[in-house]
């Protein structure tokens, strides 16, 4: 280590780092008070100026929120409601009761386990099946090369911009026609039902998976097939987990969709045993002398306790794994 030099002009002799060392403990300490007066004081808070900056931010989302909100505490509030009409919950809250969830629970007439039952059995089917038929198509269009790919991907795109509702007389009367020769998904099955759906979502489901399974590194499916993996093996122990936040997001809009569809349901669903409850319930408001608003809202409060657990159950892969996803 060299030698530090005497400073020039220094009778002592003494380096630099040696004199500020020397000056420092010659210094007088300075008491804790003292230090503390030292530190600036905090800028006054200007209100005019936090809320150009981030103030508007929160009063939008605080007005989103409510506008959110107040829907769901309307139906709330009248499924509490005794009376039956949705003009006496105006008054949010006023009058507080469970009688027409007793009444929808209990009433012969409305077998609303049934539907429940039938909803979920037809929502959950087909959100699996939607993912892997979904997630087969896919990773077949992002992987493999084959004859008809482009013109296959252009017009899954071009199918989804005609609505189902256009098709509701076609499906009606092919499912008519399939019922004479195959009973079993026909008119007024929860099978055919199924089929229908799943021929609706494929496309959309398809392209969305598509386009992520494009961020996937092929190399992984190249370091596969050194290995000796077909495309099977790739798909099903590889592949699947790493795009597991798509079918995740694929699975719980189907679900929901499936949930609140109502117009292909009522057109294939007949016998009221069969109904899902986007169909029974509507039967409940649909006279017009008397329509009971308030099993209506229960109905509807205890429809919507599915979709919320299967978010809340989703909403880490969904959350988390969308941002990881869109990095790879």
């Amino acid at each position: 280590m060299a030698a530090q030099t005497p400073v020039p002009g220094t009778a002592t002799g003494l380096t630099e780092g040696e004199i500020r060392v020397f000056e420092d403990a010659s210094a007088p300490r300075r008491t804790d008070a003292e230090r503390i007066a030292e530190i600036p004081t905090k800028r006054p808070f200007r209100f005019g100026k936090w809320f150009a900056a981030t103030g508007w931010r929160h009063a939008v989302g605080i007005v989103v929120v409510v506008f959110s909100l107040f829907p769901i505490v309307f139906v709330v509030s009248s499924s509490l409601n005794p009376n039956g009409t949705l003009m006496g919950s105006n008054a949010l809250f006023s009058q507080l009761g469970l009688d027409a969830y007793a009444r929808i629970l209990n009433d012969p007439q409305v077998p609303f386990l049934t539907w429940f039952g039938n909803t979920l059995l037809i929502a959950g089917v087909t959100a699996v099946c939607t993912v892997f038929l979904g997630a087969l198509a896919a990773y077949s269009f992002s992987r493999m090369r084959f004859a008809g790919r482009r013109f296959g991907l252009i017009s899954i795109v071009v199918i989804q911009m005609f609505p189902q509702l256009l098709a509701v007389v076609a499906i009606f009367l092919l499912m008519s026609s399939i019922g004479d020769l195959f009973p079993a998904i026909g008119l007024n099955t929860h099978l055919g039902l199924i089929m229908v759906y799943l021929g609706g979502a494929l496309g959309v489901n398809t392209y969305l998976m598509y386009g992520f399974f494009n961020t996937v590194p092929a190399s992984i499916d190249e370091a596969a097939k050194i290995d000796g993996a077909g495309h099977a093996r790739i798909f099903f122990t590889i592949i699947l987990r790493l795009v597991a936040p798509i079918l995740a997001v694929v699975a719980l809009l189907s679900f929901i969709s499936t949930v609140n569809e109502f117009v292909v349901a009522s057109v294939l669903l007949v016998d009221t045993e069969q109904q899902t409850l986007a169909v029974g319930l509507t039967k409940l408001v649909s006279n017009p002398r008397y329509a009971d608003w308030s099993a209506f809202s229960a109905g509807a409060v205890m429809a919507a306790l599915p979709v919320m657990a299967l978010f809340l159950f989703l909403q880490k892969y969904i959350v988390g794994g969308l941002t990881a996803g869109a990095v790879k």
